[in-house]
């Protein structure tokens, strides 16, 4: 009999996780690529519908994932050690599930094998975002969708 071996979500801290299994994390929703605005009295994070200039609007994916850094030097690299600081990040998002010791959610690609899933749930903003390259950052309160924190 074969024993029942748990996904690697489950039987591993982020910290644990090698280059393949902290990417195939990423559920592509393209939520932590929306520019968000913090509220310095309660200190929420609102999510604006405004996405970085790199967001592929028709894809949710970044159109230039390698280079994300040197072209937005203030996009946020999502490493192991910063999982404390997650809560920025939307309470669906898997690298803050797994920071939580949770489990993934079940339209997430790794638990149902359908990486549209995300989008067909209306998990992600696909088709519901502008480009920053549209929108003066004084008008992003006119966009807001959601809190977190």
């Amino acid at each position: 009999m074969a024993a029942i071996v748990e996904p690697f979500w489950k039987r591993k801290t982020l910290a644990e996780l090698n280059q393949e299994e902290w990417e195939s994390l990423c559920d592509g929703c393209g939520l932590c690529c929306l520019q968000k605005l913090e509220d310095e009295a309660d200190n929420g994070i609102y999510y604006t519908n405004v996405a970085c200039q790199l967001l592929d609007l028709d894809t949710a994916r970044c159109s230039n994932y390698p280079e994300r850094q040197t072209i937005v030097p203030d996009c946020i690299q999502l490493t192991p050690g910063h999982a404390d600081a997650y809560r920025w990040l939307p309470t669906t998002c898997a690298y803050r599930l797994v920071s939580e010791g949770k489990d993934l959610l079940y339209w997430h690609h790794l638990v149902c094998g359908n990486a549209d899933a995300v989008h067909t749930e209306k998990i992600s903003r696909l088709g519901r975002m502008v480009s920053e390259l549209e929108v003066a950052p004084e008008d992003w309160e006119e966009h807001l969708i959601f809190r977190t924190g």
